[in-house]
């Protein structure tokens, strides 16, 4: 907190300083990530999503909020045990992670350096104890961040992802939308999804791109293998 009192962010949003938004290759590689945020409306589970994900032998990184682990803790703990997926800090309290309170689509954001280490830090020490080891990839609730609050999470040992295909748009593409979405993908890009909306259209979308994307000499992969 002493560190950054005072430092004033000079960018805010979904591309800023220090976030990755595509993996550094010309592979023809694709990264799936999927969210789930928690709270009043974002606890389900996509069950159906999960199953097209392991039937195609598709791995992928899970953006898991702490709310959310904490609404489904035997199916966090099943999510952590299955080699297929590697789970990422999706923060404490689903916060856009700013050292002014910025908010992005009416959420508040962080109001200072101590509340973005405590959105990051929160949820790092259950995914330590739920995993054994600390995330090393963070997204903030909405995507939004300030630069230096990515600095912030950067000294905390993790990096900042975000997203080149926005594939399900908060959940509310409909199948088709959302098969249309990850076709778009090229080598190196990195897919956001949703995987706490069981009534939208992500499972059936990503369940008709998978056999697609593969047929065009896609592999999928999860973060950690192009990121430090």
């Amino acid at each position: 907190m002493a560190r950054y009192a005072g430092v004033r962010p000079t960018a805010f949003g979904l591309d800023v300083p220090g976030v990755v938004n595509r993996l550094p290759t010309a592979e023809r590689v694709v990264a799936l990530t999927f969210d789930a945020c928690g709270g009043t409306h974002g606890s389900g589970y996509d069950a159906a999503l999960i199953a097209a994900l392991r039937a195609a032998g598709a791995p992928a990184t899970l953006f898991l909020n702490q709310r959310w682990i904490t609404a489904h803790p035997d199916l966090a703990a099943e999510l952590a045990a299955d080699p297929l997926f590697e789970l990422a800090n999706h923060g404490t309290a689903h916060q856009p992670l700013s050292v002014t309170g910025a908010a992005a689509y009416g959420i508040a954001g962080t109001t200072g350096p101590g509340a973005a280490f405590d959105e990051v830090d929160g949820n790092t020490r259950t995914l330590t104890e739920l995993t054994g080891a600390p995330p090393r990839f963070f997204r903030s609730g909405t995507a939004h961040y300030d630069d230096v609050a990515v600095r912030i999470a950067g000294e905390l040992g993790q990096t900042v992802v975000n997203f080149d295909v926005n594939g399900d748009a908060g959940a509310t593409f409909s199948a088709a939308q959302v098969t249309a979405s990850l076709r778009s993908a090229g080598p190196g890009s990195i897919v956001i999804g949703h995987l706490n909306q069981p009534t939208g259209g992500t499972a059936a979308g990503v369940a008709a791109a998978l056999p697609r994307l593969t047929a065009d000499g896609f592999r999928f992969v999860q973060l950690s293998e192009h990121l430090p």
